[in-house]
């Protein structure tokens, strides 16, 4: 029974060490991708069609999609840190509004038309973005509406 007791008390040691490692370990200057973005400034602003585009637009998609990201308090604890930092650097190349990058495409209508955006495990946690069928296509009318229909990926 002691031994038992001493085995389980071993692995929960180890897991907390292997916790605080993994808080102090720079993954981000192994792997950029990992690495936490901030917000750097805002070099372009959109021209919104409507104050209702601009509201659904910053609810769903400005946390990865510009560089107004709002930083949820788990973002900085690590491993999940590292994929959040990794959503927002991936999310900002594909399409940044804080800096006129990709701004919209046929692919991103698509996307958001079969619930592919904002990701499903974003949604729990951030039940602002998890938008109705409406409002889906009022965001979609509103991107159209700014930015034109435009394929940057053709």
């Amino acid at each position: 029974m002691k031994r038992r007791r001493n085995i389980i008390l071993g692995i929960i040691g180890l897991g907390i060490v292997g916790f605080i490692v993994l808080q102090i370990f720079p993954i981000g200057s192994i792997i950029p991708d990992f690495a936490p973005p901030g917000n750097p400034p805002v070099t372009y602003t959109v021209n919104w069609d409507s104050a209702d585009t601009e509201k659904l637009a910053k609810a769903a998609c400005f946390d990865c999609h510009s560089n107004e990201t709002s930083y949820p308090w788990y973002s900085s604890i690590a491993p999940v840190s590292w994929l959040v930092n990794h959503d927002i650097n991936e999310g900002r190349r594909k399409m940044n509004f804080s800096t006129n990058t990709h701004l919209f495409s046929d692919e991103m209508e698509t996307q958001i038309e079969k619930g592919e955006m904002p990701k499903w495990f974003y949604l729990p946690l951030h039940p602002e973005a998890n938008l109705t069928p409406e409002q889906k296509q009022q965001l979609i009318d509103g991107l159209i509406a700014t930015f034109g229909e435009v394929d940057f990926n053709g």
